[in-house]
């Protein structure tokens, strides 16, 4: 580790000792670093007001981005407004009944339903201006064995694909604790089975710490990986989700040196506690210290 990523690191954590949340003043974020893309989802913004207040506020604090949900998100137009009003763009949308109406799920009309709000999403991402939908493929469970979520998911994708294709729209695979997919190599062998440029990860950096290193998964997804999302995870007895950014036990010099090396450059997305301007102030500059280890 270089003596400057040590040094952000140390001065993060002393930052966070010396100072509460509470005294730390709302104000503008630098630039995000080194080419990356700061976002936040967007149900983390807890400011008062419209769409178009809350996007003129991450705009002012130096954040790049934002990341809507579909299906039940705003209607485009509000979005399209909210957008020429700030200059905020959405990056993408989260697949918002994935976990609900499984991909994998044993009966075929949930699945059918998983299909019909990929779809919707897929195309609320166009109509944002958007580029991605995240999804969690399926879950693995009591009756649903690892066998069947993998052909069950792929199958029920492949369905989306056509709609994906034609609108220019990625399908990205989060790595969440679904019993699934929760190698790398396991992860890249599925993306390659789909065989579309349009599939590939979304990698959750604080997800994966629970089962190997982060660092280790990014040179064997490598080219996969089109976003991140950012968050930290310290291992029992650590806070689990509950240890702030830069204060977990991902490596993030070593996160950032392997995304270097196969070239990654693009958004990368808090997913953690939100709240109001300050704490969003404080998220922004711990986005800022990551993207510049």
């Amino acid at each position: 580790m270089s003596s400057r990523r040590q040094f952000l690191m140390q001065s993060a954590a002393l930052t966070a000792g010396a100072m509460g949340l509470s005294a730390m003043p709302a104000r503008a974020a630098e630039t995000t670093p080194n080419g990356f893309k700061k976002a936040v989802k967007i149900g983390m913004v807890g400011v008062p007001g419209s769409l178009e207040d809350k996007f003129r506020v991450l705009k002012e604090l130096g954040f790049d981005g934002v990341e809507l949900n579909s299906p039940g998100g705003p209607a485009p137009d509000v979005v399209k407004a909210a957008i020429d009003a700030t200059g905020l763009p959405v990056h993408g949308v989260v697949d918002s009944t994935h976990w609900n109406d499984t991909l994998s799920d044993p009966n075929p009309e949930v699945r059918a339903k998983g299909v019909a709000d990929l779809k919707t999403a897929i195309q609320a991402s166009k109509d944002y201006g958007g580029s991605s939908v995240l999804l969690v493929p399926g879950v693995v469970k009591g009756d649903v064995t690892y066998e069947q979520c993998w052909e069950r998911s792929i199958g029920e994708i492949r369905k989306a694909l056509p709609l994906a294709e034609k609108l220019n729209i990625q399908i990205l695979m989060e790595n969440v604790w679904n019993n699934f997919l929760t190698d790398p190599k396991e992860t890249a062998r599925f993306i390659d089975e789909l065989d579309s440029e349009l599939v590939g990860a979304y990698f959750d950096v604080g997800n994966a710490v629970r089962y190997s290193p982060p660092h280790e998964w990014v040179p064997i997804l490598g080219k996969r990986i089109k976003k991140l999302d950012i968050k930290d995870y310290a291992n029992p007895p650590g806070k689990g989700f509950g240890a702030p950014l830069l204060e977990g036990d991902v490596d993030w010099p070593k996160v950032v040196d392997e995304l270097e090396k196969v070239g990654y450059v693009g958004w990368g997305t808090a997913e953690i506690a939100g709240g109001d301007k300050e704490r969003l102030t404080w998220i922004a500059d711990r986005m800022n210290k990551i993207f510049a280890s």
